[in-house]
């Protein structure tokens, strides 16, 4: 407890929280936006279950607009869950951490733990504010709010699953990397741009190939996510389950691997 209060004063002595907090206000609003306005183009279009945006259903749409926000708050949990990590190297109080904690996995638990604080405060955050504006859009749309109904608060629970569970990623990113700007780059480009990528790329092997590389792109990350929190949008997504495997694998695997080596590292 007393390793997770002192990584907790550490947060609070950095400016990064509050501009991340900033941050993430103007990306929620813009998450918010797109989702109004993509559901009520599917409503006016008379599809709300299935047709000419394909395999869509009421279940989807309003599961989006009830974890608005989720992108870009888990990028930010993603990139300040790392920052935990590399602010040690950065700020050079690596070696004075782990000599007044010799067991250097503890100081990693100590970390994971702050990092899913972090996600869960994100994720209280965008879900206060979703139970107030979706019900708002769903109301522009001639659509009852659906808060009555289990699917809401499945998508609702499983998205702070996912926010953990990035955070977890996060931390294992950060020692895997170590440098702070370095993380921060290639987190924010591979979650951002490498998302568009790597759809294109398993796009064209499905039509290429094989069309079972359309299944398989539940593997990129974020897809993953959308998965497990939205359920299967389309005729080849995979079941709900799978999306939650392959991101619980990404954070074992991270977590697993970081703290592995963060114990045989020298930190000198």
């Amino acid at each position: 407890m007393n390793l997770v209060r002192a990584e907790l004063l550490k947060l609070r002595t950095t400016s990064l929280w509050w501009i991340f907090a900033i941050t993430l206000v103007p990306l929620y609003g813009l998450a918010l936006g797109y989702n109004w306005l993509t559901a009520t183009v599917i409503t006016e279009m008379n599809v709300p279950d299935e047709g000419a945006f394909g395999f869509i259903s009421l279940e989807n749409i309003v599961s989006n607009l009830y974890t608005s926000g989720q992108f870009a708050g888990v990028l930010l949990v993603l990139l300040l869950s790392a920052i935990l990590v590399t602010n040690e190297f950065f700020h050079l109080t690596a070696t004075a951490t782990f000599l007044t904690t010799p067991r250097r996995e503890l100081v990693i638990l100590a970390k994971m733990a702050v990092a899913m604080l972090i996600a869960v405060t994100v994720w209280v955050f965008t879900t206060a504010l979703n139970l107030i504006f979706a019900p708002v859009a769903l109301a522009s749309m001639n659509q009852e709010t659906y808060l009555d109904d289990s699917f809401v608060w499945s998508a609702i629970s499983l998205n702070l699953l996912v926010h953990v569970l990035w955070a977890l990623v996060g931390i294992g990113c950060g020692v895997l990397i170590r440098s702070q700007i370095g993380t921060t780059i290639t987190l924010t480009v591979l979650y951002v741009v490498g998302t568009q990528i790597f759809t294109a790329v398993f796009a064209v092997l499905a039509s290429q190939v094989d069309e079972v590389f359309m299944k398989l792109r539940v593997l990129v990350p974020t897809l993953a996510s959308d998965l497990l929190v939205s359920g299967p949008q389309g005729p080849d997504d995979l079941p709900r389950w799978v999306g939650a495997v392959v991101l619980l694998s990404y954070a074992v695997v991270a977590g697993v691997l970081g703290t592995l080596i963060t114990k045989r590292r020298d930190i000198a």
